[in-house]
């Protein structure tokens, strides 16, 4: 049933993302695309899995090596490939049981990590819009939910580091309340999420991973803008920026869709509804997704391998280690 509901989700975007577009017109464009810029943005996969490994790094408390996080990070990708976004459990566990880092503290690390992103991610979609005529009421909206998730989450977060005593008495009494929670250990995990939460009552910890979060997701752009003058969709200049920070954006809302085919479908989707809000023409925009999709998957998959030997894990490896903790690796945040 799931296979099915992934198949049938990833079929519904494509239809949505080829809509009125001939899909032989778009394997022609990705054909003719100038390969000198194809691979410029091969390399802007790397330089963001670098510059995430990097932050995560600083995340954790730079107790390890940079190898470390690097090839965690490049499974985590690789991973995310497969359904339900595997790769957030896998390098929570990798991180835990091959690097001694408590389970409890890495999972909370990827939370702060990913709540950063929204942030980041919202900031991004705010700047693709500003270029943008007439924006829909709709996106407006929906940008704005998730940023006020997103800050809402992190105030949560800081509360905790900054207060740890007032969150001890909250998890103590949903021990005396929940007998199942105190049986897990539930003040336990509290220390070794306060651990994980450190950085935030840091502030040269904290500042240095908001600067390598400006610059893991300028290589993100970095990875499209390379493409859309790879296809001649727009000259180098505002248009291009523009589409090309308004694409990472709506993709990386896109491929929070748990239930797809290796995000099949909602990323092209994601990318074909930008060039649409910027006035592209159709068959391009859906040639930048398709395009666009090919070389992260790529990357993904050639970085993520190399890594996956380096740390002599093997796919099967991760995929049986999730089936023990399901509940201790879940916060993953989406």
């Amino acid at each position: 049933m799931f296979i099915a509901a992934s198949v049938l989700v990833s079929g519904i975007f494509l239809i949505i993302a080829l809509n009125g577009v001939p899909f032989a017109e778009v394997m022609d464009g990705i054909r003719q695309a100038q390969i000198g810029w194809v691979i410029l943005g091969f390399g802007g996969v790397w330089l963001a899995a670098a510059a995430r490994a990097v932050r995560w790094r600083i995340l954790i408390g730079e107790k390890l090596s940079f190898l470390a996080f690097y090839h965690s990070n490049n499974m985590t990708n690789f991973l995310n490939l497969l359904p339900l976004r595997a790769g957030e459990v896998g390098r929570t566990l990798a991180l835990s049981t091959r690097y001694g880092v408590p389970l409890v503290t890495a999972a909370t690390s990827v939370i702060v990590e990913r709540l950063i992103d929204l942030v980041m991610i919202i900031v991004m979609l705010a700047l693709g819009l500003a270029g943008i005529p007439d924006v829909p009421p709709a996106v407006a909206q929906t940008s704005l939910l998730f940023g006020v998730i997103a800050v809402i989450g992190l105030l949560v977060l800081i509360g905790f580091a900054r207060f740890p005593s007032a969150a001890h008495r909250l998890f103590t009494t949903l021990e005396a309340r929940v007998p199942l929670l105190r049986r897990i250990g539930l003040l336990a995990r509290l220390e070794e999420m306060l651990n994980g939460l450190a950085i935030l009552t840091d502030l040269r910890r904290l500042l240095l991973t908001l600067i390598w979060s400006v610059i893991a997701w300028s290589a993100s752009s970095l990875v499209v803008f390379p493409l859309i003058l790879a296809l001649n969709i727009f000259p180098p200049g505002g248009e291009a920026f523009t589409l090309a920070v308004l694409t990472v954006s709506l993709v990386s809302f896109s491929i929070a869709i748990p239930v797809s085919i290796a995000s099949l479908g909602p990323w092209e989707g994601a990318v074909r509804l930008a060039g649409d809000l910027l006035g592209a023409d159709a068959t391009q925009a859906t040639t930048l997704g398709f395009l666009f999709h090919g070389v992260s998957a790529l990357g993904y998959v050639f970085f993520g391998v190399i890594s996956l030997l380096a740390m002599g894990i093997t796919l099967g490896d991760i995929l049986s280690a999730r089936s023990p903790q399901p509940t201790a690796a879940s916060p993953e945040q989406g």
